[in-house]
């Protein structure tokens, strides 16, 4: 895209700013958009009706509280599909959450998407329809081609289907010409056959969702201790004196973290919050098992301390708690862990003078922060033996996401809080396996111990070099470079930056393959030739000739566990994605000596083959049907550090550059409470107070005001990409919010269009959903 171009976005008149999609849990109100400061606890009562609602209007009355019983249970449940938060360990009955519920009562709707349905409508037409609205209109149940004389999607034979993924994929002149995308909610059998296709037939083109949310966090780890992980499990989190939360907005993105957080204040421990915003998660909480709290509602705090930092001042913040560290060490020695630091570490007195040569002006102005502020935080820090510090993607989406990251470890490292129980890096991943896809496989960087493994078990000869992620792949359709783009799950153009060039990238593929669960974007956004395969969901019964099936999952704690579904599958001609993948493979590959047919009839026999491919994976069919399953090994915790000098590695990173200029403000996109990734239950955000509104920026007050503008009056908003181009979203409407000047926020995937594909961090490549460089000023009258 070059300099010149400029996105315009749809400008929604007045009537459409508020409208709420159909089936939408704000359906009974008058449709009228509202805020209000929300002063109630996160989860409780109102968790509890917004379920009863969710259930009634899915028609779940049922099969939902059958489900919820059954949802992340050791002996025969499933993994809730939604974030990928740790299982309770003591046997809880209800490890459950109002969106994890969400979740699966989507998944078990009633609502049924056929040949009949787009025999009523073209695509043209469906183009035309909310994303809400289409996937209100419930599961996909057989396979579906695109035939271009008449605009629809007509039914099409499994057998046909895989044949024309095979013709297509065989027709290319290079393997690299394709490329397999995956969304974090692919188990980790699939996971492992979808790579071992890709690789097989020749390209690491693996691109998938942690591009665009943790790949900073995997890089910055795998540097500094020589894992991609954090090291820290849910029993730390019951141990730690002080948690350090950052860039979550847990209520809703992990909603059962409010159990860690109850019960860490109750025990004395000091929980500080780092956020723009303060979210419902760091206020107070009522756990709706917790029943007697529940009748009397009695609400327990979550937090000690909320920093409101400016968007992309954490790394300062930790820089800052590191500089008040060294200078109390200068009185009391015991501030830092000298033993550890030389024995275990490398790089730390290059670190301290990058630290001392950081002046408090420097970093009150980067993080946004009065330098009391910061002290406090370093004051807690110093006082606890045991500190684990959490982080989501407010930290990662930024161009030094990688640098912050680093900077969290460097903090942990000076006073030893790793290795030991209690203390350690906890990055929180959002969907639930996109870290399993990682561990499995899905990496369009594989390490070559992997490849030589792979290549020797499975008898292949998988490429070598590295293969394209997210943001590469979106260039390359649109060069033509990628010709055949396949999407196991996900919507892959709402959930990518630049909406309108994601859309053109794959509008220019001969062939997009999408194997889905209910009709989204993407779908309506095809090659010249496109495929919906529609899978088993996870709540489903996935039958096989022995038997019915258990995948497997990873959390993002390392632990592995089985999931088997408890439902009867949506429609009988639904393949699991296993059966899928297989099948693809066998038309791709027809000489393949990998025995496609066999895995898919037995997942044991799959798991057998990654227990001799993937490390921790040792004795996998044994160990995963363990209580609990298994927790893979982190060497990093065993102070184990795969590094070039086998030790943990300071980073000695500069600050970012200074804050913009003043008529420039940083939005940050996120999620409703109301809202899964790109899904979206309704235009309501119950936690910070929404009602019937997605088209709106979240501001200061001031900020406002500087610029003309009154509460709830409609804006245009223009960012300014790195490539030069302009892009706007129009008739936006302003809500005054409780944030620092210069920031903004906004949702996703509605912003999306403001984020140019050059908008990428330099150190991960990741988007910049966080960092997104705006104008904002009144609309012009009409």
């Amino acid at each position: 895209m070059t300099a010149s171009d400029v996105n315009q976005a749809p400008s929604p008149d007045d009537g459409a700013v508020g409208r709420t999609p159909a089936g939408g849990e704000g359906a009974e109100n008058d449709k009228l958009p509202a805020h209000h400061a929300y002063r109630h606890p996160a989860a409780g009562w109102g968790a509890a009706m917004s379920v009863s609602r969710v259930l009634l209007r899915e028609r779940a009355l049922v099969e939902g509280p059958r489900a919820i019983f059954k949802m992340n249970h050791e002996k025969g449940g499933f993994d809730c599909p939604g974030c990928a938060w740790p299982d309770d360990t003591k046997g809880l009955k209800l490890d459950i959450c109002e969106n994890g519920i969400k979740h699966v009562t989507w998944e078990m709707t009633p609502k049924r998407v056929g040949a009949a349905f787009f025999a009523e409508h073209t695509v043209s037409e469906l183009s035309a329809w909310s994303d809400s609205d289409l996937e209100a209109q419930g599961r996909l149940t057989e396979p579906l081609v695109y035939d271009a004389s008449s605009d629809r999607y007509l039914p099409i034979s499994w057998q046909d289907a895989f044949d024309l993924v095979g013709r297509e994929l065989r027709a290319l002149d290079s393997p690299h010409e394709a490329a397999f995308y995956t969304s974090g909610r692919l188990g980790n059998e699939a996971t492992f056959l979808y790579q071992l296709m890709a690789r097989e037939f020749g390209t690491n083109n693996l691109p998938d969702c942690s591009n665009m949310c943790h790949e900073a966090s995997g890089r910055a780890l795998q540097a500094a201790l020589g894992t991609g992980k954090g090291t820290a499990d849910l029993a730390d989190w019951e141990m730690a004196d002080a948690l350090f939360i950052m860039g979550v907005n847990a209520a809703s993105n992990a909603p059962r973290m409010l159990t860690a957080l109850a019960e860490a204040y109750r025990r004395g421990a000091q929980i500080v919050h780092v956020n723009p915003l303060v979210e419902a998660a760091a206020t107070r909480t009522i756990v709706p098992h917790e029943i007697t709290d529940m009748a009397l509602f009695k609400s327990t705090p979550t937090s000690t301390l909320n920093l409101q930092v400016r968007a992309g001042g954490d790394m300062a913040l930790m820089r800052g708690i590191a500089k008040a560290v060294l200078e109390e060490s200068r009185a009391n020695p015991k501030a830092l862990d000298r033993e550890f630091i030389d024995r275990h570490t490398k790089g730390f007195e290059e670190y301290r003078a990058a630290c001392e040569s950081t002046s408090w002006e420097e970093l009150e102005q980067q993080s946004g922060l009065t330098r009391a502020d910061i002290l406090k935080a370093a004051e807690i820090y110093s006082r606890s033996d045991r500190t684990l510090i959490s982080w989501c993607l407010g930290v990662t989406q930024h161009e030094h996401g990688v640098d912050t990251v680093r900077e969290i470890v460097n903090v942990l490292l000076m006073r030893g809080n790793l290795g030991r129980e209690g203390a350690g890096p906890s990055p929180v991943r959002g969907h639930s396996n996109v870290q399993g896809n990682r561990t499995c496989g899905i990496d369009h960087r594989p390490a070559q111990q992997f490849l030589d493994r792979l290549a020797d078990v499975c008898r292949i000869d998988p490429p070598r070099g590295h293969g394209l992620d997210t943001v590469a792949t979106i260039e390359a359709m649109n060069q033509g470079r990628v010709k055949v783009f396949v999407g196991m799950g996900g919507n892959f153009v709402l959930a990518a930056p630049d909406t309108e060039y994601t859309a053109q990238g794959l509008r220019r593929c001969s062939l997009t393959v999408h194997v889905s669960t209910k009709l989204n974007r993407s779908h309506l956004v095809h090659g010249d030739k496109a495929l919906i395969l529609p899978c088993l969901g996870r709540t489903e019964k996935d039958h096989q000739r022995p038997g019915i099936q258990a995948t497997s999952v990873e959390d993002s704690m390392s632990m592995v566990h089985l999931s088997v579904g408890m439902k009867k599958p949506a429609s009988p001609h639904l393949l699991s994605e296993p059966a899928i993948i297989a099948g693809m493979a066998r038309a791709t590959l027809p000489d393949s000596g990998t025995p496609w047919e066999s895995y898919v009839e037995d997942y044991d026999r799959v798991r057998d083959t990654m227990a001799q491919v993937l490390d921790g994976f040792e004795d996998f069919n044994r160990r995963v049907r363990l209580p609990l399953g298994f927790r893979i090994r982190q060497p990093a915790r065993e102070l184990i550090f795969l590094t070039p000098s086998g030790r943990a590695e300071f980073s000695a990173a500069a600050l970012p550059e200074a804050p913009p200029q003043d008529d420039v403000l940083i939005l940050q996109t996120m999620r409703s409470h109301d809202q899964w990734n790109t899904t979206i239950y309704s235009d309501n955000d119950r936690y910070r107070g929404i009602s019937n509104l997605r088209t709106l920026i979240l501001m200061n007050g001031d900020d406002m005001r500087t610029r003309h503008i009154t509460p709830g009056s409609l804006v245009d908003i223009t960012a300014t990409a790195q490539d030069g181009s302009r892009r706007y979203l129009k008739r936006y409407r302003a809500i005054e919010y409780n944030m620092p000047r210069g920031c903004a926020a906004g949702y996703m995937p509605e912003m999306n269009v403001l984020v140019a594909a050059s908008d990428y961090s330099r150190q991960s490549n990741q988007p910049l959903m966080k960092n997104i460089k705006v104008r904002v000023a009144p609309s012009p009258q009409e």
